[in-house]
C-alpha cells in the first residue's frame, strides 16, 4: 500500500489541516516510510514464539476510574476578568464545573447556546 499525494490532500481535507502545496511531497515519502515499516513488521512470524505471563509485581498500578474533581487554584473571577459571561459576571458562564464558551457560526444550528470545555 502507498499513499498518493491526492490522498495526503484528501486527509488533510477531512482534518481540516492547512498542508502547503511544498510540504506535500515529504509528507508522502514520510506517510509511506510509516507504511513500509508497518509492512516489515507484519512480515515477520510469531507464531513461533509463546506469550510470556505477566508478573503483576513488576507492572504499574492503575489509577482510579473516577479521579477527584478538580478545584481551581483561584476564584473564577480572578481567572479571566477580561471576558464577561452571559450573566454579565467577569468571568465566563459555568454549567457541572466547566466554563462555557460560546458555540462555533458552524454549530449554531445544533440548538445550545454553549458547550462544556
Amino acid at each position: 500500500m502507498s499513499v498518493s499525494r491526492g490522498d495526503v490532500r484528501h486527509i488533510a481535507e477531512l482534518a481540516r489541516i492547512g498542508v502547503p502545496a511544498d510540504r506535500l511531497d515529504t509528507l508522502v515519502t514520510e506517510l509511506n516510510g510509516i507504511l513500509a515499516h508497518m509492512d516489515a513488521l507484519r512480515a515477520v512470524r510469531t507464531d513461533s514464539v509463546a506469550d510470556q505471563p505477566v508478573d503483576a509485581s513488576r507492572t504499574m498500578p492503575l489509577a482510579a476510574d473516577q479521579p477527584p474533581a478538580v478545584v481551581l487554584q483561584r476564584a473564577r473571577e480572578l481567572f479571566a476578568p477580561h471576558v464577561r459571561g452571559t450573566s454579565g459576571a467577569l468571568a465566563p458562564s459555568v454549567r457541572d464545573g466547566f466554563f462555557l464558551v460560546p458555540r462555533l457560526e458552524t454549530h449554531e444550528d445544533q440548538g445550545d447556546t454553549g458547550h462544556a470545555s
